[in-house]
């Protein structure tokens, strides 16, 4: 049986990326995390920690983070129930977060939440490494240790401003959230063409990148829920009317009895169905 302590002190320098960060949040010397490490690599019979910098989980080591993760969780819910509240980190894409996501917080009372962004099609790799509990996500197959179901689609519509030339969609500009993002160009496969080296600019912030397209810098694949506003408005224009990208969402969570992860999935799941297509 795994000593608590070392599992906690495990944990901690993977969250925290070195021994003395985690010593620090530990209240105990880096000698003292130092030698639990080994303690806990030892009984396990695995290097656990890269010693770099950051600190990261070995192979070996990342189920591990998620056990000790999942141990933390049911320990901080028996104890808030006396002390209060307990944190649940989260990672969820963008759009979600900006759209419907947000208040699904506000139905999970006793908690406090640590949310992580990424690409929908990403954002499973950090209920992988054990640095999330649950997780919005493109990915539909259940990562080792989680519960999947499909929440809906995300859809989008593609826009731009009025007076952009996109006479041929494949070679105007593009706005794109980051490197990771491949909406637009599953939307130009949708419609039929081949992106054909356009002009691309990198925006990587929601408020900005919607933006950046009223502002005439490229077109871009906007939620529904963002774009219509704007196209009443005649600040955008629909380049494919009647068409849309449809992304089909999500939930993973971990495997546990947990009160809280039942009430966040309960909470999720409603605010799903009524946001998303």
């Amino acid at each position: 049986m795994m000593d608590r302590v070392q599992l906690a002190t495990f944990q901690a320098v993977v969250e925290q990326g070195s021994f003395e960060a985690a010593a620090r949040e530990l209240h105990v010397t880096t000698s003292a995390v130092s030698q639990r490490i080994k303690a806990l690599e030892r009984a396990v019979g695995q290097v656990l920690v890269r010693r770099a910098r950051p600190c990261t989980a070995t192979a070996a080591g990342a189920a591990l983070v998620r056990f000790a993760g999942q141990v933390a969780l049911l320990e901080r819910e028996a104890l808030a129930q006396a002390r209060g509240g307990t944190r649940i980190s989260i990672v969820v894409n963008v759009d979600s977060l900006n759209t419907w996501f947000l208040p699904v917080l506000a139905g999970v009372p006793g908690a406090t939440f640590e949310l992580h962004t990424d690409d929908q099609d990403y954002t499973a790799d950090l209920l992988r490494s054990g640095a999330a509990m649950a997780a919005v996500t493109a990915e539909n197959v259940a990562v080792q240790g989680c519960r999947v179901e499909r929440l809906g689609a995300m859809r989008y519509l593609a826009v731009a401003a009025p007076g952009l030339d996109v006479t041929d969609l494949s070679r105007a500009p593009m706005i794109v959230y980051n490197r990771k993002d491949q909406l637009q160009h599953r939307f130009l496969s949708l419609l039929g063409l081949s992106p054909a080296a356009p002009l691309i600019h990198h925006v990587p912030a929601a408020a900005a990148f919607n933006e950046a397209i009223r502002l005439g810098l490229g077109w871009g694949a906007v939620p529904e829920r963002n774009a219509l506003p704007l196209l009443r408005s005649g600040q955008y224009v629909d380049l494919a009317p009647g068409r849309h990208l449809d992304v089909p969402l999500y939930w993973q969570r971990w495997r546990i009895e947990s009160a809280l992860l039942t009430t966040l999935t309960t909470a999720v799941r409603s605010a799903a169905a009524a946001a998303l297509h």
